[in-house]
């Protein structure tokens, strides 16, 4: 008779059932189990995060947050967690269907020329002068910058930056060049080769500045506009003001149709939204039927 053998639990494991981790008021900390099988700490702030990206308000965004964090299993996988938090933002908000998270909407422009553009029409937007196409003579060099912005007497040229990773961090490199264009516009403008007087440079990313690119710009003087950063003013809070979304926000299309948009010139939900339908057929190539469709869910998600 062949003897059984005893598999001795985990120290780890028998720890970890016998003292579970704890939240702040008591509660027995939940986990979620990441695509690559990791486990990680629930983030209730995340979860809220996804919500509002996705057009929820702050009160009801909040609500939900709690609701999920409440009766979400523990280890639950990240995607079932993600459907989850669109059936519930479904019910509050039905044009949730049509709309994709805002922060990917990003990612999904094309880096050159579409996400630059993008950057021009929403500083536009917020009362900027914009000019394009731009060749800077400095004392030392020509510099080509992606736009000259002008607002309240103040004139800065602007670099855009475009990761298709969202997790991806725009550096300290970037503040360093703008910086050292800045200094080389400002003497050839005394010297007088520069027609354009430059007070300064922005720097736009469609994710985040990692910290020492943020100390160095504020200590160079250097401005920033990242996924939500500074706060008050970031690529977020910017495009929800104005409503000035992507057009990639809008679901259901391929690229190679939002890229046919792009390239006739519409870059937000509200050019397809509420121009002529049969112009944007007209100059992308699409059908009407396919047009009217992608306009109707761009005024659903206008259209609060």
């Amino acid at each position: 008779m062949r003897e059984k053998i005893r598999v001795r639990p985990c120290l780890k494991d028998m720890v970890a059932n016998a003292f579970p981790l704890r939240c702040r008021d008591g509660s027995v900390m939940k986990h979620v189990t990441k695509s690559d099988g990791n486990q990680q700490p629930f983030d209730r702030g995340k979860v809220r995060r996804t919500l509002q990206n996705l057009g929820l308000g702050a009160e009801d965004a909040d609500r939900i947050a709690d609701e999920i964090e409440e009766s979400v299993p523990d280890g639950t996988k990240t995607a079932a967690i993600f459907r989850m938090i669109r059936a519930r933002a479904r019910a509050v908000r039905p044009a949730v269907r049509h709309r994709a998270d805002l922060r990917r909407a990003l990612t999904l422009l094309r880096p050159k020329p579409d996400f630059e553009e993008f950057v021009r029409v929403l500083l536009r937007e917020h009362g900027y002068q914009v000019q394009t196409g731009c060749v800077l003579a400095g004392r030392c060099g020509e510099h080509e910058v992606d736009a000259i912005a002008s607002k309240d007497g103040v004139t800065i040229f602007v670099e855009v930056k475009h990761h298709a990773n969202h997790h991806r961090m725009t550096g300290l490199d970037e503040g360093r060049i703008a910086r050292a264009i800045v200094e080389d516009l400002q003497e050839g403008f005394r010297s007088g080769q520069c027609t354009v007087s430059i007070d300064g440079a922005l720097i736009v990313c469609n994710t985040r500045f990692s910290e020492h690119a943020k100390r160095y710009a504020a200590c160079r003087g250097i401005e920033h506009i990242g996924w939500d950063y500074p706060e008050g003013q970031n690529l977020k809070t910017m495009i929800e003001e104005t409503q000035s979304y992507p057009v990639t926000i809008v679901s259901g299309m391929s690229s190679s149709v939002s890229a046919r948009l792009a390239s006739a010139g519409i870059l937000t939900a509200k050019q397809v939204a509420y121009s002529d339908a049969t112009t944007i057929a007209r100059d992308t190539g699409l059908s009407l039927p396919e047009v009217l469709v992608i306009a109707g869910r761009a005024r659903a998600i206008l259209e609060r």
